[in-house]
């Protein structure tokens, strides 16, 4: 195993704000980029229909995924709600317990590895 935290979130684009979505995207991803060292992966793939955007995301650690959860809480949580709608988690890795237990309150499924290799 790599130790390493990832998943992908499904969220429903809301009526009328997809060039909010994808300004807060930028932001996003410039804010992680430059101040997560932990984000290995922070992807962000969107329909053609633009209503629903994937994002991809894989963090070295339990830690570095709890540093990116602070730092969405408090700085984009309540815009991103405010503009999307929340879908299926799919979380896979080694989270660790305190970590599980978060996503798990967030109504993420987690995925066990049963198979495949890490480079």
């Amino acid at each position: 195993m790599s130790g390493n935290v990832h998943w992908i979130l499904e969220v429903g684009i809301n009526d009328g704000e997809l060039d909010n979505f994808k300004q807060l995207m930028t932001e996003m991803v410039e804010a992680t980029q430059a101040n997560e060292p932990g984000a290995l992966n922070y992807e962000w793939f969107i329909s053609e229909d633009g209503k629903t955007c994937h994002i991809y995301e894989r963090y070295q650690d339990s830690d570095a995924t709890r540093v990116h959860m602070g730092n969405f809480g408090g700085q984009f949580a309540g815009r991103f709600m405010s503009i999307c709608k929340m879908g299926k988690t799919s979380l896979y890795g080694d989270p660790d317990d305190k970590l599980k237990e978060m996503m798990g309150g967030m109504g993420a499924v987690q995925y066990s590895q049963i198979g495949g290799f890490v480079r």
